[in-house]
């Protein structure tokens, strides 16, 4: 029988927190890579041991700036040059997901263009967590593997013994996720409708379902600015819900997000360490991914199904 080939994970460099917390629960040692930099610059990824005939399993989110898809990509190359026998990209967070289609003329689908970069690079697979459209997984010519952070979140939610909850979802195109979590943990689910002036900016918000008495469970994908989700959570306590908190997945937290979040009515919200924290705040709570991803690394290597999974 022939030999297994080996297994091999290495991070890029923003997303190294992670990485190590995969390998630990591998129990297996980080890949040895660097990453040096030229004086205008430039940097120029290279693996520090051999991966000739190995399973190389890259970890690297791809969130501003754009040096780390570039640097992904450098390495995807390098371990393709190296004679690695399989490339997989692990992203945590697919950066330029909010790019999946044209909703104005004249704009690009940023999406699919790093698909189709990721894809000429040479991968061979992509495991990725809660990409903002479930339809990117089309942009991609090679086996992806979706998974979703309500396999984390859901167990918590119902550790947490809340005695009337009510999943919500911060506006219409979040209602199949939200769903998904009130079919799970057996509860009513309500809707946020909001309209938008321009990018970032909610022009009206409204609620549809009842939220008195309850306590609010509002759960997203992604968090940027926070306008929506403590508009949300601040209208819910105007309509007399208990208590309100969050779950999203990934902690994209840019401009005013941090303040908006101190002064909303918000008791906390969680979220995974898809991205690195920018900074600390005693309303925001981290649920590490690693656990979910070194197992499904571990099954993707063993050829074992990861069905189990796929809970949304």
């Amino acid at each position: 029988m022939p030999r297994k080939a080996p297994l091999k994970v290495f991070t890029g460099i923003g997303t190294s927190y992670l990485t190590e917390q995969i390998c630990s629960q591998l129990n297996i040692e980080l890949g040895k890579s660097s990453c040096p930099y030229f004086s205008d610059g430039e940097f120029e990824p290279c693996y520090e041991e051999t991966i000739r005939g190995s399973y190389v399993f890259i970890v690297q989110s791809t969130f501003p700036p754009s040096d780390n898809l570039w640097e992904l990509l450098l390495m995807i190359d390098a371990a393709k040059r190296a004679s690695a026998y399989k490339v997989i990209a692990v992203i945590p967070y697919f950066g330029y997901a909010r790019q999946d289609r044209k909703d104005k003329p004249r704009v690009s689908i940023g999406a699919k263009l790093v698909a189709d970069v990721l894809s000429k690079a040479g991968i061979d697979r992509i495991i990725t967590v809660d990409l903002h459209a479930d339809q990117i997984q089309g942009f991609f010519d090679v086996p992806v593997d979706h998974l979703y952070a309500s396999s984390l979140f859901v167990p918590y939610i119902k550790e947490m013994n809340l005695p009337n909850v009510v999943i919500a979802s911060p506006d219409v195109g979040g209602t199949k996720r939200a769903n998904t979590y009130a079919k799970l943990l057996e509860t009513d689910l309500v809707i946020c409708h909001k309209t938008r002036s321009k990018a970032n900016i909610i022009g009206d918000m409204t609620v549809i379902g009842d939220v008195k008495g309850k306590d609010v469970i509002i759960v997203d994908d992604i968090i940027d600015t926070a306008g929506t989700i403590t508009t949300a959570a601040n209208l819910f306590i105007e309509k007399g819900a208990n208590s309100v908190r969050a779950f999203a997945t990934h902690p994209v937290l840019s401009g005013p997000a941090f303040e908006r979040i101190e002064n909303s009515a918000l008791e906390a919200i969680y979220f995974t360490n898809t991205i690195p924290l920018k900074k600390e705040s005693e309303k925001i709570k981290i649920l590490s991914i690693a656990p979910l991803l070194a197992d499904v690394i571990d099954k993707v290597y063993y050829y074992k199904s990861i069905s189990s999974f796929y809970i949304q």
